[in-house]
């Protein structure tokens, strides 16, 4: 396997840093990822002594060896499946993904997935992320979520994106069909999210010092009837199932969700017998990636993409306003 041996000596204002810090600074092509695996399994070097610690506090006048590997080929086979790719270039895309399809491959879902379709998509081309020829998947939605989401094509465009999602400075705003009318209208919902301890399979809102850092920023787009409402999201941070546990915690779980309540009977009650059998058969939570906007990694352009509601959605909503008790 060949490599390619990088070098950077430490200057007296980088004194103190961190290891994985400071070669993210000095190789901006590598992720943060990416360089905490290649110092995990032995690739940095300071003169003689390797360092596997990304926390090392580097110090002045001392030069580091990175010895980067080609990227190792994937086991995960490339799928020709239709993609509905809204923008790409040299490096990354945007794909507006349809909801039941998996990012990547997973116990249960080996294949099918929006990984096997990039592999043959991009082949070659993909970043390298953890040493591994794959898709740089940077952020996921989940399964039954619909719409926008960006895929770096190789390692500088990884390090970007990933620098901008740690900065939440992407713009990403989700349309969300969900029960009853939140008051008020407009907000702000801060609440940690971590593992529930109930359902290891659910997340939740769990007490300030443990989970992670979560804020979601809403407010009510129209409303349907007095039973839903269609909301907008925007993401501060990026947690698992964040939208969805943050419209649970708050009381306006989203309409179809199997996992926060979004098939509350009680709900379905006030509805007419048309609009509630509508309900029923809609077998996924109604929440949709409208928009992402960033700037580009490489270029630095701007980019903002909007993905308008796909037909299920559209249909759920005028469900509701037709046949939700006022």
């Amino acid at each position: 396997m060949t490599q390619e041996l990088l070098s950077h000596t430490v200057c007296e204002s980088d004194a103190g840093n961190r290891l994985d810090r400071l070669l993210a600074r000095a190789f901006p092509a590598l992720s943060r990822t990416r360089l905490k695996v290649l110092i995990e399994s032995g690739a940095v070097r300071s003169g003689a002594r390797t360092i596997t610690e990304p926390s090392y506090r580097v110090k002045p006048g001392e030069t580091l060896t990175t010895a980067v590997p080609d990227a190792a080929p994937t086991h995960i086979a490339a799928q020709a499946i239709a993609l509905d790719i809204r923008y790409e270039d040299d490096d990354l895309l945007i794909v507006d993904k349809p909801a039941g399809m998996v990012v990547h491959p997973a116990p249960g879902n080996q294949d099918r997935t929006l990984v096997n379709a990039l592999l043959a998509h991009c082949g070659d081309s993909l970043s390298g992320i953890g040493g591994v020829r794959r898709p740089g998947i940077v952020h996921r939605i989940d399964k039954d979520t619909s719409g926008l989401l960006v895929v770096a094509k190789n390692d500088a465009a990884h390090a970007g994106l990933a620098a901008q999602f740690e900065a939440h400075s992407i713009d990403r705003e989700y349309i969300a069909v969900a029960w009853g009318i939140p008051v008020p209208p407009t907000g702000t919902v801060a609440g940690n999210i971590g593992r529930n301890p109930g359902n290891r399979k659910k997340m939740a809102v769990v007490p300030a010092g443990s989970g992670k850092t979560a804020v979601t920023h809403y407010g009510v787009d129209r409303r349907l009837g007095l039973n839903a409402s269609v909301l907008r999201c925007r993401l501060e941070t990026g947690r698992t199932h964040q939208i969805r546990v943050h419209c649970a915690h708050i009381g306006h779980s989203i309409v179809g969700d199997p996992l926060y309540g979004g098939r509350n009977p009680g709900r379905r009650s006030r509805l007419s017998p048309e609009g509630a059998a509508i309900v029923r058969r809609f077998d996924r939570q109604a929440l949709h990636a409208h928009v992402i906007g960033f700037d580009h990694p490489v270029s630095g352009k701007k980019i903002r993409l909007v993905s308008e509601l796909p037909p299920d959605i559209m249909a759920l909503i005028e469900t509701l306003k037709g046949t939700s008790g006022t």
